[in-house]
Order: C-alpha cells, then structure tokens, then sequence
C-alpha cells in the first residue's frame, strides 16, 4: 500500500505539563528566611531560623551534616535519596522527613531528574530555661490583633462575597474537633484567628500595615555558620562548603566572619576543635591519636603543631597543668 498515510491517524495528544504549586517561590526563594519569627506555644518557644525553597541539580550531593535544630524536608517534585547512618532511604514527590537534632544525614538527588525541597528549620526553646525578658511574638502579633479588631469594628452590616475563603477555615476547626486530632486546641485557635483576619480583609483593599521584624542579615548569617561549624567541626569543613549551605558566596562568608567574629573563618573553625581539645585533656583519659581523629584534626602531629602555637605549651603540659589544678581543687 502505498501514498501518505499521516492523516489516517489523528496524532497523538501532547501530555500537558503539570503547573508546580510552588512556583511562585522561585521568585524570591529565601524571602522568609529574612524574617524574625518566633512565637510562643504552651510552655516553649518556636524560632524559624530558615523557611525557604531549594532545588537540586540532577546527581547533586549534600555531603553528611547534622543541625542542632529540627529540620523539615518536603519534597514538592522530583526524587532522590536520603542517606542516614543506618542506611539509606528513596524520597519522592509528596513526601516528608525529619532530620535533627544532631541526625547525621546525606542527601542525593536523582540523577537524572533532580530534586526540590521545602525546608523548615526550627529551634524548639523550652521557656522556662528562656532568658529573662526574652520576647517572643508578642509587640507583632499584638499589633496584628489590634488592627484585625479594629477593622472588624469599622465593618459595615451589609453581605458582601467571602472574597478570603474564611469559611473554609470553620470546617478545619469543626474537623480539628470531630476527628479529636493532636493538637486540635490550637487548630482551631489558629483557625478562628484565620477567620477573623479574613473576613476583616472583605471590605478592603490594602493589606495589614503590621511590619514584620527583620533580621540583621549579617548576624543572622553568621549565626546560622557558627552553629553548622559547631556541629560538624570533627569533620573537614571548608568555607564554601558553609557559604553554600546559608546561598552566599565564599567570600561573603569570609567578611561576615571578620565583621562579626573578628577572626576568618578557618580561625573560627581552628578555635572550636582547640575548645573541645582542652576540654577534652581536662576531663577525658583518651589518648592524643583519639582526640585529633574526634576534633576534626588530619593528624596527631598536626595537632601537636596547632596546639603549641596557639596554647603556649604542648598537649601533654596543658593535661598535666590541668590535673595540677584538679587536685588542688579538692576539698582536703
């Protein structure tokens, strides 16, 4: 048989690409992480030290860290694998975990499809051990609260279109009761304020003039390395390791360092191995070899060097100065 037969057949429908609910994100995808959140719920405070969207080129590899904060992992799209230190473990579009504190883990994106992530990272503080006159939350969301209350009673009594969705919120609220959920105290506090900050947008046209607190961004950065180096400093770090890990560059990273800190980098990172060191020949029995392989030294001798310059004296005067004065301590 012959003659064109490409009409015989209707071709083939193009599959249509999926919108990515996130996104709008990608626009700004570190704009939270710029806000000063911190509220108080029952007995502990809540600080977000990073809210933000992420994405993983194909094959990419974020080597083993740990936080000593909870970090949230949400994977809107793609695939790849979590390596924790019993294994490691596939995650998909759709899915949730939970790292820290202190959670070794690695993570590996697909190597063909890459990977995105929605991360939360939060610092759970029990109040009671909080500082004494330590704010949280409460001049924003007071100022919040007044002004949702004030608009409410400048409402005129006429119908109008639920233009905000605040009815939606009365079945999260009746679903937070019905369904006894964990929690459903405060689901359905937070769902009534939801329905009165909606409704009291209805009749206008400008938002809420409640300014949101900002964070000294270079303070805020640094603290954010600091912790990192303090909770993997018995590993090889590198500045643009670190400077990778807060979306900034090596040298960026660098003069935030001598800005806030005084020292570079690599000092900073010298200094915590050389803290834990000393506490380590006051108060342990390890031999020098087991302390530069648990503090992040290549080397015994390496150590040896470090220690003498910095300390003044050798690794063995500082243990046996340090038992001198242990005994002398004693009640005799």
């Amino acid at each position: 048989m012959s003659g064109d037969s490409s009409g015989l057949f209707p071709a083939s429908p193009k599959p249509v690409k999926k919108a990515f609910a996130f996104e709008a994100m990608k626009v700004n995808p570190h704009a939270l992480d710029r806000l000063d959140l911190k509220f108080r719920w029952g007995g502990y405070g809540f600080r977000v030290l990073r809210c933000h969207w992420t994405s993983f080129s194909p094959g990419k590899v974020v080597g083993f860290h740990k936080h000593s904060e909870f970090e949230f992992h949400f994977i809107p799209r793609g695939k790849g694998i979590l390596s924790l230190e019993d294994g490691d473990y596939e995650v998909s579009e759709g899915m949730f975990y939970l790292t820290g504190p202190q959670v070794i883990h690695q993570q590996t994106s697909d190597g063909e499809e890459g990977m995105d992530e929605l991360c939360l990272h939060i610092d759970i503080v029990n109040l009671k051990e909080a500082p004494e006159g330590d704010q949280w939350g409460g001049s924003w969301e007071d100022a919040e609260a007044e002004q949702c209350v004030k608009r409410l009673e400048e409402m005129p009594a006429v119908p109008a279109l639920d233009r905000f969705n605040a009815m939606s919120w009365f079945l999260t609220a009746y679903r937070s009761w019905s369904e006894n959920q964990l929690g459903q105290y405060s689901s359905i506090k937070q769902a009534i304020i939801q329905i009165l900050l909606r409704a009291s947008r209805t009749y206008s046209t400008d938002s809420l003039p409640t300014p949101l607190p900002a964070r000294n961004m270079n303070h805020y950065r640094f603290t954010l390395a600091a912790q990192y180096i303090q909770d993997n400093y018995s590993r090889s770090l590198t500045l643009e390791e670190v400077a990778a890990r807060l979306s900034i560059s090596g040298r960026h990273l660098q003069r935030i360092f001598l800005d806030q800190a005084g020292v570079s980098f690599s000092e900073y990172v010298e200094n915590c191995r050389l803290a834990q060191v000393c506490t380590e020949l006051k108060q342990g029995t390890r031999t020098i070899e087991q302390i530069a392989g648990r503090h992040g030294f290549s080397s015994p001798n390496y150590l040896h060097y470090v220690f003498k310059k910095r300390m003044g004296v050798t690794l063995m005067q500082f243990r046996r100065q340090a038992e001198e004065h242990s005994l002398k301590a004693r009640p005799t």
